[in-house]
């Protein structure tokens, strides 16, 4: 908890790669809130970009800064069964795996806000959850290659 943070006290858990959900949980935590990431069993692959931010990646640290990591196999039972535990304890829980691993995996947004109505849900795709397009990647320069904008910016080479 940070005093005199506008979000000091919360508390939240964020299933997340890539970076809309690094971005949207780094933003509450610069805000007070207490983050507790949750890595993948092998740790988040972003951590080996480089090593330029005091032998880290300068990209791992941009998004994770502030930010207290966990890394979980919650296809193991007792990883999943912290996770539910720090979930009961959660005020908000972000995600941004692909569409439907969460529920999956027995965390899915409509089940745990029917656990714990208290909870905040946030899931993040790049196409939705459902729908022709809701397995895409939606990576920054994949969206603008397919949406052309990538034809009008930079030079030509």
């Amino acid at each position: 908890m940070v005093p005199g943070k506008p979000l000091a006290g919360l508390l939240v858990v964020s299933m997340e790669q890539a970076v809309a959900a690094p971005t949207c949980s780094v933003k509450l935590a610069d805000a007070g809130a207490r983050v507790i990431k949750i890595e993948r069993a092998e740790g988040d692959f972003a951590r080996g970009y480089d090593k330029a931010a005091a032998g880290q990646s300068t990209y791992f640290v941009w998004l994770n800064r502030g930010k207290e990591s966990v890394c979980l196999d919650i296809k193991q039972p007792d990883d999943k069964a912290l996770l539910a535990a720090l979930l009961a304890k959660a005020d908000v829980f972000i995600q941004n795996l692909a569409p439907g691993a969460m529920a999956r995996a027995g965390f899915g947004s409509a089940e745990l806000r029917k656990k714990h109505p208290r909870l905040i849900t946030v899931d993040i795709s790049g196409y939705g959850e459902s729908g022709d397009y809701a397995s895409m990647k939606a990576y920054d320069l994949l969206v603008q290659a397919e949406s052309a904008l990538a034809s009008i910016t930079g030079h030509p080479a």
